[in-house]
Order: C-alpha cells, then structure tokens, then sequence
C-alpha cells in the first residue's frame, strides 16, 4: 500500500532532535511504500509562531535530504476549519464555555484535593440562556470544548500494539480559544482528512490526544487513519531530553556541532529500533530495511557521543567527490584526492581537516626534543620524488645510522615533521608535506 503520511512541525522554534526522528522515521516509511509525503506547518499559534523558524524547518529537512512531496500551512485554511467548526456546532458536539482559567484551576485543585481524576464536569452544558446572556454582559468571551461520547475507543498502534482509552473517562478537550481561533487537536484532524492521510507517526506524548482525535475523526465523519506512536528519546542517564540537550537542533548539530547529515540520520532512524546502529552513506539502504514494527516501546537514549562516532565513521568512508566542492567553499580549493584519502581516517568532523592542511603545508613549530638526532635524520632525507614508500626507506636509514627503533625512532620524527604526537600515518603524510618543508623543520634543530 502506498502511504500517505504528514511531518507537522509547529514553527515556534528551531527543529529539534525529537521532531527530527519523527521526521526521519515517517519520511522513511512514505519511501519504503512509495507513498507520499507532506510537509504541515501547524502555525494555528500566531503569537508564537516566526517565519525564521518555518524556513529552518525548510532548510533543515532539505540538508537532511528529506524531500516532501507537498506543503501546506495550517494559516492558510481557516475558511475551511470554520465551515466544519459551524457543522460540529450544529451536531452539538461543540459547545460553549465560560469558566476563567482561574475558575478551572480551582475546580481542578478541589478534585485533586478528592481523589478525582480532573476531568471537566461539563456545567457548560447545563447552563441556561439567560445565564449565557449574563456571562456575556460581563464581557466574557466561551471558549469550546468538544463533547466526548462516553464508550471505548480502540485501535492498534503500529509501535505500541494494542491501546484502549475510556471516553467516559477522558475530559472534554477544548478546541477553540476565547477568541474564536481553533486549537491545534481540530486543525489536525481536519487537515488530515482533506488530505486523505493514511497514517499518522508522532511521539507517545500524543496517545492521550490521539484517543479524542478519532472521535473527532468519527464525529466529522471519517474513518481514522492508523497511528504510530513513537517513544520519547531520552538522554544518556536516561532523563528528559529537554533537560540536558534542549537546545540540540539540527541547526545547531550543522552550524556548531559540524556534523554531517548522514550521521543525524544513522542515529536516528534506528534510534530505538531492533535494526544496529551503523553509519550510511546515503538513505537508500534505511529506506530498504525500514519496518515500523522494529520499533520498541522503550525510551532510546540519545548518546552525543555514539553521534561523533558515527560521524566519524562516515567520513572515513566518504569518497572525494562527495566533499571536494565542501572543502572548496572552506578554501581549500588546492587539496586534492590523494590528500583527502591520507588524512580523513583522522578525521571525526569535516572541519579537523584545516588542521592537517596546516600540518602538510604550514606553518608548523616543530617539537625537537634531541637536535642531534634530528640533525641526523635531516641528513638521511632520500632525493625526491617522493612516494609512499619513502617513509619506510627513510626510517630504516634512521635506523640503522643511530641505533633507535619503536617508538624511539617514529614519535621524535613526527613531533619535527607535525608538531604533534599523533595523526595520519606518516607513510602516507610524508609525501605530502614534501622534501623542502620536511627538511627545513628538522633543521629546526640546529
């Protein structure tokens, strides 16, 4: 069956990485039936809502290599929210409220203090019309709340298995604001059934919603969707992700962190799933292996430190011509593939490769700890060209001349030819740093 599904974002801030795995997961799964995929932008929260924070949503999924076949915003279809609005009305199955948040708060207070659950008693209901025409001379403004029916409501989760609610035990949710906007809960439902959505994929924080959506989905009139409900990543101690990496966007993962895409992904689509982590190259084989039911209901742990390996671990794979434009656009229009396949087994982010640039090309304050030997070793440097055996034929001169072997003989060298104790393999450096450069850095010594 071709899927239908929707990624919803609310653009009130910067997508984060719990809204990412929602996103990965249902765009993995539109792929893998050859279904579609549509971009919602709910921005019924006009106050909250920014245009900067829509276009990260745009930017991010594109640099993730999320495609959608189809956008939408919820601002944008207000005629039709009101014309089912005045049909729920009409079936009573919206009615009026006039309680304050405070009178709310009391009530839910006074049935805590109880041991009642704190659901809506319904009064609205009952409420008189010349008590309606009382409570708007004092300027109050209803706010509606859809009406329950009290029965079962049912359905099997494709993540959680088999999920059961009692209506009569759910208060009445409330879908319009004071001031006659629609919330978000009805915005969703009819948006998707306009756009015939098949299934729904989201955090385990929406079951409780997802119970009064299908009776919103029944009272409009259609048959729901199937739901998917994720579990909520948590951090490595296993505490909220809000807490520790709240402000872990994929923004900040790009710009600040440095990461490559394919690793955001690698993570994250697996995260929680019975498949193994592993770093891909490309979406094609996520897309092949992807099944809903591989996922748990167990809260994953997002690990920043599985992502670095990942990371890591992909661009040790990485061919030339995947980065050569990337590394142009960083100034490095000079480094060539050779280069590029000597020194990205060091390399954990992109950006690590300015360093190595500098230690093949300069300028580098080479760590002499034994003139003499350095000294020595200058005077052994073969003619060029140089190759990658130069090293060897190199070091076993070195070797012989003064005795040393180990690590007595190769960290001296790459303190004076690097600076630093560790690196690429010197076999594989050397050429690239040249005969002069090499030279003049174990001159140093004199």
């Amino acid at each position: 069956m071709k899927a239908k599904v929707r990624f919803a974002p609310s653009p009130t801030g910067y997508l984060h990485a719990g809204n990412v795995r929602a996103a990965i997961v249902t765009w993995l799964f539109a792929r893998q039936t050859n279904g579609h995929f549509l971009l919602r932008i709910d921005d019924t929260d006009t106050e909250r809502c920014k245009p900067e924070y829509e276009e990260d949503i745009e930017s991010s999924l594109m640099w993730l290599g999320l495609s959608w076949d189809e956008k939408t915003r919820q601002r944008d279809r207000n005629a039709r929210y009101e014309e089912v609005i005045k049909k729920l009305k009409a079936d009573g199955r919206l009615y009026p409220c006039y309680e304050t948040p405070e009178e709310l708060a009391l009530k839910r207070k006074t049935q805590l203090a109880r041991g009642k659950p704190p659901i809506y008693d319904r009064t609205a209901l009952n409420l008189t019309a010349e008590q309606k025409d009382k409570y708007k001379a004092e300027g109050r403004q209803p706010h509606w709340r859809f009406k329950m029916d009290h029965e079962p409501i049912e359905w099997n989760d494709l993540v959680r298995g088999a999920v059961r609610f009692d209506g009569a035990a759910m208060s009445d949710p409330v879908l319009i604001r004071e001031d006659g906007r629609p919330l978000y809960h009805l915005c969703s439902v009819i948006d998707d059934v306009d756009y015939d959505i098949s299934h729904v994929i989201r955090g385990e924080d929406h079951v409780s919603n997802t119970a009064s959506h299908i009776q919103m989905f029944k009272a409009i009139g259609r048959t729901p969707p199937e739901f998917a409900h994720l579990p909520m990543i948590s951090d490595i101690e296993g505490g909220k992700l809000s807490k520790r990496l709240g402000s872990l966007s994929v923004k900040d993962l790009r710009e600040n962190e440095g990461l490559e895409p394919m690793a955001i992904i690698s993570l994250l689509a697996r995260l929680g799933s019975a498949d193994p982590i592993e770093p891909f190259l490309s979406l094609d084989p996520l897309i092949g292996n992807f099944h809903l039911s591989k996922f748990s209901k167990g809260a994953p742990k997002f690990d920043m430190e599985e992502l670095l390996r990942l990371n890591s671990r992909i661009l040790h794979q990485t061919p030339f011509e995947n980065v050569n434009v990337r590394l142009a656009r960083m100034g490095m229009q000079e480094l060539d593939e050779n280069f590029w396949l000597a020194v990205r087994p060091n390399l954990t982010k992109l950006e690590d490769i300015r360093e190595w640039w500098r230690v093949a090309n300069g300028p580098v304050e080479p760590v002499i700890e034994d003139p003499g030997f350095a000294t020595q070793a200058a005077g052994l440097l073969p003619p060029p060209p140089w190759n990658d055996q130069t090293w060897k034929g190199w070091t076993e001169a070195v070797k012989t001349a003064t005795g040393r072997k180990g690590k007595d003989l190769f960290m001296p060298l790459r303190k004076a030819l690097t600076g630093m104790d560790h690196g690429p393999e010197l076999a594989v450096l050397l050429p690239l740093i040249g005969r002069e450069k090499a030279l003049n850095r174990l001159k140093k010594a004199a």
